[in-house]
């Protein structure tokens, strides 16, 4: 898998294999992170659901299981970000994978810590601007992801090629990867790494609830859609509470009504109780391609296989 350009990523973070883990929040904790480490990828915790206490300790966690490289996603939306980053930088996370908010925020801060900074972004432009304001590398995210989404509805296919071009840092395809057949695209496009959630999401070592982890096994290809995109655009797994929402946005809810309607701790009570009817739900549209819940190993593993066989199978010529 590793070539002139995907060494462009495994040197930068010092793993075996391009492939970044997400940090989901509610999913992405101690466990998985290192699981996604000691697989070759690099481990990434989510901190946008943790409180500051709960983030060390996921990260004393993640070091006590593994000696690979670990990173911390910090989505720059949510207050105590500041604090977050200053807790993983005293626990010796050196590399933050920024999104949900300007990257001129905190890369001065992370860069004069001697710290790594990706940034998550969802077009050609925004790309420049993150470039420009200093960061090591892009996560390009499409609109096939899971979670919160870009509002300009990019898919993967026509966004990585156009970021490529359009900057000079590596750039890590995000949205719609599953498999290997989804790296070997990702690569063919330019990119220089992938980013996976949603078949990270259904590992063992995930810790989203069992119950979730089940609606996604049992998800068709319709089964998740792309909504609140007056409010905060999210891919959600179609349930009672998305059925509510687009409801309210068929009627033109305003931002205030919406806002009502999530309230507070939606995506808690969906990912990490469990709670399937009244919960958010976020997952990707890959979701329908996922049917069994392995490890992190097993699943690295898998990838690297079916990775080979499509690169292998791809004709010399086009005649």
């Amino acid at each position: 898998m590793n070539t002139v350009r995907t060494e462009r990523i495994t040197k930068l973070f010092g793993t075996r294999l391009p492939i970044v883990q997400a940090g989901m929040i509610w999913v992405s904790g101690g466990r998985l992170a290192a699981g996604a480490a000691n697989a070759g990828a690099l481990g990434v915790l989510g901190a946008g659901s943790m409180k500051v206490d709960v983030l060390r300790q996921q990260i004393v966690k993640a070091k006590s299981l593994t000696n690979n490289p670990l990173a911390v996603n910090l989505p720059l939306l949510y207050e105590g970000a500041q604090q977050q980053a200053e807790a993983a930088i005293e626990l010796g996370i050196r590399v933050f994978i920024t999104s949900a908010g300007s990257p001129k925020k905190f890369t001065p801060f992370l860069k004069a810590n001697n710290c790594l900074v990706v940034h998550v972004t969802s077009t050609p432009d925004l790309a420049r601007k993150c470039e420009d304001a200093g960061v090591d590398a892009i996560v390009a995210e499409g609109f096939e992801a899971g979670g919160h989404n870009g509002r300009d509805e990019i898919t993967t296919m026509a966004l990585i090629p156009q970021v490529v071009d359009a900057v000079k840092i590596p750039v890590i395809a995000a949205g719609g990867i599953a498999d290997g057949r989804g790296i070997a695209a990702a690569l063919a496009l330019g990119a220089s790494g992938v980013q996976i959630g949603s078949r990270f999401a259904v590992t063992q070592e995930s810790r989203a609830h069992t119950a979730f982890k089940e609606a996604i096994l049992k998800a068709g290809p319709t089964d998740t859609m792309l909504s609140l995109r007056r409010l905060v655009p999210v891919r959600l797994l179609k349930n009672k509470f998305y059925e509510q929402v687009r409801i309210l946005e068929e009627k033109g809810a305003s931002v205030e009504e919406l806002a009502a309607l999530l309230g507070k701790g939606r995506s808690r009570r969906g990912m990490h109780d469990g709670e399937l009817d009244e919960g958010e739900l976020e997952i990707g549209q890959v979701s329908a391609m996922i049917r069994d819940v392995p490890t992190c190993a097993e699943l690295v593993a898998r990838l690297e296989k079916e990775y080979i066989a499509a690169v292998s199978a791809l004709p010399g010529t086009l005649v």
